[in-house]
């Protein structure tokens, strides 16, 4: 996708980019005080985020961000473009209708473990569903992290965590494995503490037409000790390992996501490219070149508002 006349990357090699910053690149940051807690995942993941967006040539006005609150949401100021903040667990909503409403912007949507798999956890299902044209960054750290520590749905049986200090009582559920059932179209995992394995994970999501979802596994260094960065390294293993393993298969897909605790597969396990995305599917805009952004009419309501005063 190429627009604008934007800046656009040299001819170089992924991995010679990475150690660099492109013209494009730096359009992607901002003067805003970083304000995460040292260490946190959510550096290296933005930083994987803005790499993916130069390597695949994508301008800033090509994009728009949708936050929601938690830890990740205090990044919609450190990125630059266009951002929209939402609320807690509604970002995936939010970018749902923002990629409806102007199809030719790459939608891109962050949300954390406790919001997504609890009072946001009916739009991933139909996200999913519906195939939205957009891409979905979950940020799972196992825990609600802004507000201290307490316990997600993520969060591992028996840990201790701040509402729960005698160990969590029940069973997680396992993100990715729940996305696998539901019959998607993209379905990702990468690591906070591997930015090229994210950056090239993050590159396929952006190529995808349809709902890309892709789960970070997140270290919180200051509210979540039992996953570390050395337990996950400990622990990650990669579908390119696999010999032969190709990401067609949703019943093979699903038997490597399951093992959240040995051996932890990482990847694009995932993906479906003939299925049309939700836009795809309204036939009656198949011949009209507009957006639907494009065609609202604008009425004046100075008269409706001169009733209030």
């Amino acid at each position: 996708m190429k627009s604008y006349n934007m800046p656009k990357i040299t001819k170089k090699s992924d991995t010679t980019l990475l150690g660099e910053k492109s013209d494009l690149y730096k359009l992607y940051e901002t003067d805003q005080a970083i304000t995460w807690c040292a260490g946190c995942g959510n550096y290296p993941i933005q930083n994987a985020l803005k790499r993916a967006l130069t390597l695949e040539n994508f301008g800033i006005k090509d994009i728009l961000f949708v936050f929601e609150i938690g830890c990740n949401g205090n990044g919609s100021d450190k990125i630059g473009g266009y951002t929209f903040h939402g609320l807690h667990g509604r970002a995936i909503s939010a970018a749902a209708g923002a990629s409806l409403a102007n199809p030719k912007l790459k939608v891109i949507a962050s949300g954390g473990d406790g919001a997504t798999m609890s009072e946001g956890i009916n739009h991933l299902i139909h996200a999913v569903r519906s195939n939205y044209p957009m891409m979905f960054i979950h940020h799972n750290n196992l825990n609600y992290a802004l507000t201290t520590g307490q316990a997600s749905s993520t969060t591992k049986r028996g840990f201790p965590m701040n509402s729960s200090p005698e160990g969590v009582l029940i069973d997680p559920i396992n993100p990715t494995e729940f996305v696998l059932g539901l019959n998607p179209t993209f379905v990702a995992r990468s690591f906070s503490g591997d930015i090229k394995h994210m950056t090239k994970v993050m590159r396929e999501a952006l190529k995808h037409k349809g709902f890309a979802y892709v789960e970070i596994l997140q270290v919180c260094p200051t509210y979540n000790k039992a996953t570390s960065q050395k337990w996950y390294l400990d622990r990650v293993k990669y579908t390119d390992g696999l010999k032969g393993y190709k990401p067609n298969n949703i019943e093979k897909a699903k038997k490597l996501s399951h093992d959240m605790d040995n051996e932890i597969y990482l990847g694009v396990l995932y993906k479906k490219e003939d299925q049309p995305n939700f836009y795809e599917r309204l036939t009656y805009r198949k011949d009209l070149q507009t957006t639907p952004v494009q065609e609202v009419n604008h009425y004046p309501i100075n008269d409706l508002l001169n009733e209030f005063k």
